[in-house]
């Protein structure tokens, strides 16, 4: 089992930047895929990030391209989303989610262990 507790969530103006925390334990993560996903209302869980703990590769979702980074810090089990020019259009609940990585990042159905979420809002 691994737990995963998310943080850094909420409320910033348009152009702002915040970072999520997302703190695991209770297994070894080397052989996981990290990602972040989020889910706005009336919208369907999208995927922003992944990074392969063994290794380091990192992966983006198109929307956030070139504005969000992800990384992670192995002494601390922490992997972070850090969002810079953030747009109304980001404003979700952000999900951490973890999964034994075997060559997929991007698909829900990858990861067997969520957070609890973290609501970003966005204000214009």
């Amino acid at each position: 089992q691994v737990q995963l507790v998310e943080s850094g969530g909420g409320l910033v103006q348009a152009g702002g930047s915040l970072r999520l925390s997302c703190a695991a334990s209770g297994r070894a993560l080397s052989r996981y895929a990290m990602g972040w996903f989020r889910q706005a209302p009336g919208k369907e869980r999208e995927f922003v990030a992944a990074i392969i703990w063994n290794g380091g590769s990192t992966y983006y979702g198109d929307s956030v391209k070139g504005r969000f980074t992800i990384s992670k810090d192995n002494a601390k089990n922490t992997v972070y989303l850090q969002m810079n020019s953030l747009k109304p259009e980001d404003t979700a609940v952000y999900y951490c989610a973890a999964g034994y990585y075997s060559g997929r990042y991007a698909s829900r159905n990858a990861y067997d262990y969520w957070g609890q979420g973290t609501q970003v809002t966005v204000s214009s």
